[in-house]
């Protein structure tokens, strides 16, 4: 039995509503002959006549083509109706979102923020990656990256990119020992983060004064955890750090201190949807709410 091809109902309505191949050409925008042929293509598929001519010249439905007709009506309602539905989900802000950023904005800003947005938006589920590897968002691994750096050229058109602030960075101390700040060693990371802008920093910063701690890390989570124990200090940034107990800010009389650009990137295929656009605007609010 031959294919049946679901765009041929449209022939068939057009040929009941107006009675005729060449109105129904018309309705359709296209030649009558078009039609014919169309429609005898579902009636072979379906091994039945759903036509015939009347006294008046006019095409009036079989038994078999009154059956179709109600079926193809079904469909017509039901795929007109698809666009609708879709617009309304894309507005619904509900569904899941998966957010992806390093593991000490996670979870010392976005987990403790996380109630604000889910009471705002009770119908949403948030996934949240703790990973300071760069997921790949072509391949949909999270529907939302926020970064520390301007996304490289590689990245392209892949994703959608905007810079949303500045994550500014202090050298702190544990509070027990902020006066002798100025001679405590420098916490900071093991070798094979050297490329990293906040290790970059500590290096150059070191030789003033301090030396390095005899404990290095690859996370600034640890690297907190590491000054709040009183190993020594180090640079954090100021909107984790400051919220952090123990702690407390060093200042380093003119010396110029890190500042990030903190950048949000999403799949262009997402960004558009209601879910996705209300998480961006919660993770904005929540990086660049005051001093950071």
């Amino acid at each position: 039995m031959p294919a049946l091809d679901w765009n041929d109902l449209q022939y068939v309505l057009a040929v009941a509503r107006d009675g005729a191949y060449a109105a129904a050409g018309r309705r359709l925008r296209t030649d009558p002959t078009t039609v014919a042929r169309r429609v005898r293509a579902i009636e072979s598929a379906l091994h039945a006549k759903l036509f015939e001519r009347g006294t008046n010249g006019q095409m009036r439905p079989t038994e078999a083509g009154e059956v179709v007709i109600a079926r193809a009506k079904m469909v017509e309602a039901q795929i007109g109706g698809l666009s609708e539905v879709v617009a309304d989900a894309d507005a619904a802000v509900s569904g899941s979102v998966r957010v992806t950023s390093v593991p000490v904005l996670v979870n010392r800003v976005l987990v403790p923020a996380m109630s604000v947005l889910l009471t705002r938006h009770p119908d949403l589920r948030i996934e949240l990656i703790a990973d300071p590897r760069d997921l790949n968002l072509s391949r949909r691994d999270a529907d939302i990256a926020v970064r520390l750096a301007r996304p490289g050229d590689a990245v392209g058109n892949r994703v959608f990119a905007r810079r949303i602030g500045m994550l500014r960075y202090a050298v702190y101390a544990p509070e027990a020992r902020k006066d002798e700040a100025l001679d405590l060693p420098w916490v900071t990371y093991e070798g094979g983060m050297a490329a990293l802008a906040q290790a970059q920093w500590i290096d150059e910063a070191a030789p003033r004064g301090g030396g390095f701690a005899a404990v290095a890390v690859n996370d600034a989570e640890s690297l907190l955890q590491c000054v709040q124990a009183g190993l020594g200090r180090s640079l954090l940034p100021c909107i984790i750090a400051d919220r952090a107990a123990g702690l407390a800010r060093v200042d380093l009389d003119g010396v110029a201190l890190l500042e990030r650009e903190i950048w949000t990137l999403t799949h262009p295929d997402v960004r558009h949807l209601a879910r996705v656009s209300a998480v961006l605007a919660w993770i904005e609010a929540t990086l660049t709410s005051g001093e950071m």
